[in-house]
């Protein structure tokens, strides 16, 4: 259970951010019938890793959040190479701190790599229902058509295993070089892969930064394979004389929520959310294990960052 202090000081953090404002949100006039489907909201547990497994569902209990996204990868939350073993136990652990876990993000890549399959097993086994995999990656030895047509085949073969296991694997779209920068990629990769076994976890922030002004095509292009999805924020800014991508707290970047949220219901689409930090919080924005500010920091963005999502979800 948590101390009598982190008890009281999650209650007036909690008490304190309902009256923060939100820019050019009316929080006040919610309809409340269109709260009836919230979304399922899951921290990302790489922010929570200063955390053991029981304190991590503690407080993912205590702030409002359906589960916990496990790192179940090198250097996360339960270690591959150990995953028969301390998976069940995180797993209990996160249900003794008030919480649940049934999507995870591994490194997984293929069904011919025995610590990849033990993880796809030992999750079945705990009842995970999605898992997002590791990314492929280009190299000078093919072309990114070769690539792509490779990462098919071994994406085919894990859909095969995760059907027989009964659970869904997804590749999340990410900004950069590595396959999956763009929803086109994602299209390609996915090709004659059933839905039900693997899809993808879309990510609206990475959609944005490399598609811009398309982005809602993606959707449209994808909408049969969104599985789970990411919600983060980002704007475009100098740092260090160069333009980038600068993180930002949900609401406070250039991803338009009440757009997106609007698009997914047209669809008919409420997936379960891993919610990520990726703004400076003290190095919980990277996974570390020691912070540089106080913990009470980070407990306020979340708490924040998650009633930000689901007003914007009502309203939307």
């Amino acid at each position: 259970m948590l101390s009598n202090s982190r008890r009281d000081f999650i209650k007036k953090s909690s008490l304190a951010i309902s009256f923060l404002p939100f820019a050019n949100i009316d929080l006040f006039n919610i309809n409340s019938e269109s709260l009836e489907d919230p979304l399922s909201i899951n921290i990302f547990s790489k922010h929570l890793q200063f955390l053991d497994w029981k304190a991590a569902g503690e407080i993912a209990a205590e702030l409002g959040f359906s589960g916990i996204d496990l790192t179940v990868r090198p250097n996360g939350h339960v270690l591959p190479e150990t995953v028969k073993i301390d998976l069940p136990k995180a797993i209990q652990a996160i249900k003794e701190g008030g919480s649940s876990c049934t999507m995870i993000t591994t490194a997984i890549e293929s069904v011919n790599n025995s610590i990849d399959v033990d993880v796809l097993k030992s999750a079945a086994k705990e009842n995970i229902k999605f898992y997002r995999s590791n990314w492929f990656h280009y190299t000078d030895e093919h072309s990114m058509e070769e690539t792509l047509m490779e990462c098919n085949k071994q994406i085919i073969e894990l859909a095969k295993l995760n059907q027989s296991l009964g659970i869904i694997g997804c590749y999340q779209n990410h900004a950069g070089r590595n396959v999956g920068g763009s929803y086109w990629e994602i299209k390609k990769i996915l090709e004659n892969v059933e839905p039900e076994n693997f899809g993808t976890q879309y990510d609206i922030r990475h959609a944005m930064v490399e598609s811009g002004l398309s982005w809602e095509n993606g959707i449209q292009l994808l909408k049969p394979y969104i599985k789970t999805i990411v919600l983060k924020d980002f704007k475009w800014g100098i740092v260090n004389g160069k333009w980038t991508a600068i993180n930002t707290p949900i609401g406070e970047g250039m991803v338009d929520f009440v757009k997106y949220f609007k698009i997914l219901k047209k669809f008919n689409l409420n997936p379960p959310v891993s919610m990520h930090l990726e703004y400076p919080l003290g190095g919980a924005e990277h996974g570390n294990t020691n912070l540089t500010v106080d913990k009470k920091i980070v407990f306020d963005a979340m708490k924040k960052d998650l009633a930000t999502i689901q007003n914007l979800w009502a309203i939307s």
